[in-house]
């Protein structure tokens, strides 16, 4: 059951609400152990799911076993890349009374590619209503989680050299 309106096109599903303060999307599972929502790559398999975690908590999944991955190295040096990112505090042009932090996508798309959806300064070209052709902004995005791998990495290497620095100060004290 839809809201006031639905159409299939292009493989997309649309959902058009009528404005009222009761809008949105339900997704409800009345089983346990099943997905609401599994994303599914085109050799079959699942690559990504959302479900409920517990009770009152939703999971947010993307494939990570091991069997999927090759070349795995945990030898690196997050902390050059992990300097070169610039959090900034802004609000959006739609919600200027709300201060957020934050990352502008195109500063990040360098130093963790994975993490940015998109292309900088893109546009797309559609027709309006009217018939007549049109350009608008197609904006970048970004996946802040894809950033954890880079903070952790970085904490720990942080966490080696204070260890390291502890011991030179123990040696020097106890000189």
């Amino acid at each position: 059951m839809f809201g006031s309106s639905s159409q299939l096109n292009s493989g997309k599903i649309s959902v058009l609400f009528n404005g009222a303060s009761q809008n949105g999307l339900i997704m409800k599972n009345t089983h346990s152990g099943g997905n609401h929502l599994e994303f599914i790559n085109s050799s079959g398999n699942a690559i990504g799911t959302i479900n409920q975690n517990s009770g009152s908590s939703v999971a947010y999944n993307t494939s990570s076993d091991y069997r999927l991955k090759e070349n795995v190295i945990t030898d690196w040096d997050a902390t050059t890349r992990l300097k070169q990112l610039k959090p900034s505090r802004f609000n959006f042009i739609t919600d200027a009374d709300t201060t957020v932090d934050g990352f502008l996508a195109h500063e990040v798309s360098s130093i963790v590619p994975e993490a940015i959806s998109g292309t900088k300064d893109a546009t797309e070209t559609y027709t309006d209503d009217d018939g007549k052709e049109q350009t608008r902004p197609k904006y970048q995005g970004i996946d802040q989680s894809k950033l954890v791998p880079l903070l952790v990495k970085s904490l720990q290497e942080a966490l080696t050299e204070i260890d390291t620095l502890k011991t030179k100060v123990a040696a020097l004290e106890s000189a």
